[in-house]
């Protein structure tokens, strides 16, 4: 396929990192993984919809409007950031930036009263700071391909998406054990007036910062190109135009791009519906939903890191495919079983066939990836992963509410992956040992 090989450019690029440098890459994954698990989805996003907002039914409406207002945002900017960062050279500066403005946001949540005046500020803030976590990992990720050989990718990969399950993990362990779930919550704070919740924000923005700073330090970077931010936008743009324009010429990334849509818009439906499946037709309690939670990303974690050898052995493509066919079985008997304790011995397994699709399909675009356009194929991809993702729980709602079932609506999660699996069929395979007898 024209413009995927390697070019002149590429040899500018550092290659085969030293230890220190990659494990300050992975530090970044640890780091911002804090921020999705104790602001987005254990926490704080219940802390406003219980707290803050008017009443929980609204506040989970405008949580979710804010959300998605954040991801059009991110499907919109992603790519052309990318193209502009391609014609300017180094990432690192835009990560900087995306990073410090997620930070700050986040540390502004403090100020988040439980009084609905303050519905609109947190809003804002959680939009925003939203958008800037997704943007900075279109530049994090773009790194990825320049830090080690083709033949280590994959561990690359998914060690990092298994240090940031981890990381958001312990974040969150702190979170309950120093400030949530304690009579007398760490520094002094109060409990009074939601002061020990609305720590947790500052927590996160001290833990993001403090591990993310050794990537800025260690871990190298593309040279800068001698060029002003004006040209590079306007040659940013007319690149990614062009790119467009010639999808022939980039069909199998574009494929690839359309089969992760989809089977992407089924993971993110899982986690955005499992607890709800699960308090509604298991009876499961809210603290035993916080037990499942946790226990579904120790093993997304550990699948992300074990998955790491087998993506450099058999390639991102087999790996994907493995662990969506893991995936279809795992949710098929879900729909199916009856009782709490069967939903806990096929619902946990889920996890670690998730973390390997997310981890082996950044993988798989580093490898494909031309080098001089990395960022805005990685913007690309961001864009492939939040552009569609209404249609999943649109789907799940329809079927839930036309056949009064949520095992039915649960059902519709397994059509994503089964497609996004075909779909996936027709692309090629890159990297992995065994690629030679791929076919």
């Amino acid at each position: 396929m024209g413009g995927q090989g390697e070019d002149s450019k590429a040899g500018t690029e550092p290659r085969s990192a030293g230890r220190l440098a990659l494990a300050a890459w992975c530090s970044f994954d640890w780091a911002n993984s804090a921020y999705p698990t104790v602001i987005a989805t254990f926490i704080f996003g219940a802390y406003f919809t219980k707290a803050v907002a008017v009443d929980t039914v609204t506040g989970t409406a405008q949580w979710g409007y804010a959300m998605s207002l954040s991801a059009l945002a991110v499907a919109i900017l992603s790519p052309v950031m990318g193209a502009i960062a391609d014609r300017t050279g180094r990432r690192k500066p835009w990560l900087f930036v995306f990073t410090v403005i997620c930070i700050t946001g986040t540390a502004l949540l403090w100020f988040t009263e439980p009084d609905p005046a303050w519905v609109l500020w947190a809003l804002v803030l959680v939009a925003l700071s939203n958008a800037a976590f997704e943007m900075g990992m279109v530049f994090y990720n773009a790194m990825l391909p320049a830090l080690a050989p083709k033949e280590m990718i994959g561990r690359l990969s998914g060690w990092g998406w298994g240090f940031g399950y981890f990381g958001g993990l312990i974040c969150l362990a702190v979170a309950l054990v120093g400030l949530v779930q304690t009579d007398t919550p760490w520094f002094g704070i109060s409990k009074d007036n939601g002061e020990n919740i609305r720590a947790t924000a500052l927590l996160v923005a001290l833990w993001f910062a403090v591990f993310a700073a050794p990537l800025f330090v260690f871990t190298p970077d593309a040279p800068a190109e001698k060029i002003g931010l004006g040209r590079a936008l306007v040659e940013g743009m007319g690149q990614l135009w062009d790119t467009l324009r010639s999808i022939r010429q980039y069909a199998d990334i574009f494929r690839f791009l359309i089969a992760r849509m989809i089977f992407i818009d089924g993971l993110g439906t899982i986690f955005a519906f499992g607890g709800i499946y699960a308090a509604g037709t298991f009876g499961m309690s809210f603290t035993e939903l916080i037990m499942f939670g946790i226990g579904i990303n120790v093993t997304a974690g550990l699948g992300a890191a074990a998955f790491a050898w087998i993506d450099d052995w058999i390639g991102p493509k087999k790996t994907i495919l493995i662990s969506l066919g893991a995936l279809v079985v795992l949710c098929t008997a879900l729909v199916i079983v009856e009782g709490k304790t069967l939903f806990w011995v096929f619902g946990l397994p889920l996890g670690i066939f998730v973390g390997p699709v997310q981890s082996a399909s950044r993988s798989y675009m580093a490898r494909l990836a031309p080098p001089d356009m990395r960022n805005q194929m990685f913007g690309l991809f961001a864009f492939s992963g939040k552009v569609t993702a209404f249609l999943g729980p649109a789907l799940l709602a329809v079927v839930t509410d036309a056949f009064q079932s949520q095992r039915l609506g649960m059902a519709t999660i397994i059509v994503f992956l089964v497609v996004g699996g075909l779909l996936l069929l027709k692309v090629p395979s890159v990297g992995g040992k065994t690629q030679a007898s791929d076919g």
